[in-house]
């Protein structure tokens, strides 16, 4: 059932990032840091802090020798860390993709100016 469920999660992340008009898969991947750096500023509301830090655990959890299933049971040892990673790669890629279209958003609207018939404060 999990397998399943990882296997959809990749899926849909790979029918958003070949969607026409979403952003491309390198588009999103160069995002990723600019994207951490706004979080961190408060910039851009779209993800939050624990979210970051819930993908900086996941990062933590595939590079760290200690698991919760170890490796040395062959199968489920390695499904552990290769489910954790999918779930990273589809979270990073999909909060990656809203991001470029937040830029993209905030870049328009600095292009288009200011609304006629408002006051500016």
């Amino acid at each position: 059932m999990a397998k399943a469920a990882r296997a959809a999660a990749a899926w849909r992340t790979y029918r958003e990032v070949t969607k026409p008009g979403s952003p491309a898969l390198m588009t999103r991947v160069r995002a990723i840091p600019r994207m951490i750096g706004a979080v961190m500023r408060g910039q851009y509301d779209g993800m939050g802090k624990g979210k970051l830090s819930l993908l900086a655990l996941g990062v933590v959890y595939i590079v760290s020798p200690v698991d919760v299933l170890p490796d040395f049971l062959m199968l489920i040892g390695v499904a552990d860390d290769f489910g954790v990673f999918l779930w990273l790669v589809a979270s990073l890629l999909g909060e990656s993709g809203r991001y470029v279209q937040h830029e993209r958003s905030v870049i328009q609207s600095r292009v288009e100016g200011p609304v006629e018939g408002l006051e500016q404060a």
